[in-house]
């Protein structure tokens, strides 16, 4: 015969355990709102920057530019209208041409979508700074063997690109460069003679007549 059970058999437990359960949750949120908080205290503490014009140095083509800039100029309008380096080119200045490439390091950036005060601090190269005592590098010295532009305003953004290609892969297949230069558009239609001269750069035999026709 089973003992009859008290009164308040398991209402204390199932008490105990909701109020147990509503302290952690209050516990969390309490610690999640004092994390937001931190983090908006760290944000706020912040310098602010701007809007007026404020100093930036840049070191572009081994030299240090110092000038004085406002926060949203990119990196691009900086090269050309503050320092006049204009081998970088506006083109559609949203990230689609590719003909304001520049190197930061030796990876290929669009500088029309890169602050110039974003810049500071990286070794920024651009078309001007690649020919060394007038010599040209195996990759401009490649285009112009090939006929690889005809208007030539894409043209440094497509010589950047393949430097940098060259740079991390000396010895680039076709489908290399193709890749490489995806960000890079030719409206005149270069672009078989662009592959080419990349790769003769590289120096590795030509690409096929599929390989060319299909780079379009």
């Amino acid at each position: 015969m089973k003992n009859p059970e008290p009164e308040n058999f398991g209402a204390h437990s199932r008490r105990t355990f909701l109020k147990s359960l509503g302290t952690v949750a209050a516990t969390a949120a309490t610690a999640q709102v004092r994390s937001v908080a931190a983090e908006l205290e760290k944000a706020n503490a912040e310098k602010v920057i701007g809007p007026d014009a404020v100093p930036v140095t840049l070191k572009v083509n081994g030299e240090k530019l110092k000038l004085m800039l406002e926060p949203r100029v990119t990196l691009l309008d900086a090269l050309r209208n503050y320092s006049s380096l204009t081998g970088a080119k506006e083109g559609c200045d949203r990230a689609v041409c590719g003909a304001c490439t520049v190197l930061l390091g030796d990876t290929p950036v669009y500088s029309c979508q890169k602050l110039a005060i974003e810049a500071q601090g990286d070794e920024i190269t651009t078309v001007e700074g690649l020919a060394k005592n007038e010599k040209l590098t195996k990759v401009q010295q490649a285009f112009l063997d090939k006929d690889a532009l005809q208007c030539g305003y894409c043209t440094p953004g497509f010589v950047m690109s393949v430097t940098a290609l060259l740079k991390k892969n000396p010895r680039p297949n076709a489908n290399d460069v193709k890749h490489a230069c995806a960000g890079n558009f030719c409206r005149c239609g270069t672009h078989p003679r662009i592959l080419q001269a990349a790769l003769k750069a590289a120096g590795v035999e030509t690409a096929s007549k599929t390989e060319v026709i299909d780079y379009v």
